[in-house]
């Protein structure tokens, strides 16, 4: 009888315990806790979140990922020819952008060669080139900043596109920086800024 008392109760003993679960790893994961993912903005892919227009500044890094550059497309002009050159395709497309240093440290602006740097798109999305046409022959004193942007200074630069008219009307300006963050402004379908004048008479108008 004694052992069969021991018995009832070392059963009754051991149905209690695993009825408690005592909290452990047999848990079901279905009542822990779980963290919420974080949530993530959207954006254009391109690390901006909207498309910049004419006269918008964008903090952007500098080449190798030194420096911060505050750059500032301001005008565009459109032209069939231009430093005594013409357009191979029909529309130089030059536009013109302040270049600022914003940290104690010169910063450059990413070079074209490494496929960073300015791109014309087009309203099918067809990227152009720095180098398109005969863009590489405006050249303007003022707007023609190279090298580093030592601190507290700013300097004056452009951008040049040899384009076709299909691809001038009505094109996004590219600016991919150190860090491979691209910018984008959409650039008007006509001579727009406050330096046209300028600009124009330094291409030989």
């Amino acid at each position: 009888m004694r052992v069969r008392v021991a018995a009832v109760t070392t059963v009754l003993l051991l149905t209690a315990l695993t009825g408690c679960g005592g909290g452990g790893d047999d848990e079901p994961a279905a009542k822990r806790p779980t963290k919420a993912p974080a949530s993530k903005e959207p954006d254009d892919g391109d690390g901006v979140d909207k498309t910049l227009t004419l006269g918008d500044p964008a903090q952007t890094i500098g080449d190798e990922g030194v420096g911060v550059l505050q750059i500032t497309p301001d005008t565009v002009v459109y032209v069939k020819e231009g430093s005594g050159e013409k357009s191979e395709y029909g529309t130089f497309a030059v536009v013109t952008m302040k270049v600022k240093a914003m940290t104690g440290a010169p910063a450059e602006q990413t070079a074209p060669i490494t496929g960073d740097g300015w791109k014309w798109i087009a309203p099918d999305g067809e990227s152009v080139d720095f180098d398109s046409g005969n863009s590489t022959m405006i050249s303007m004193d003022k707007y023609d900043s190279g090298g580093a942007v030592q601190p507290g200074t700013y300097e004056w630069d452009s951008a040049a596109f040899d384009l076709t008219a299909a691809q001038a009307k009505g094109g996004t300006l590219l600016y991919t920086d150190g860090e491979s963050t691209a910018y984008r402004w959409k650039m008007p379908v006509v001579d727009s800024g406050p330096r046209v004048a300028e600009v124009k008479k330094q291409l030989g108008y």
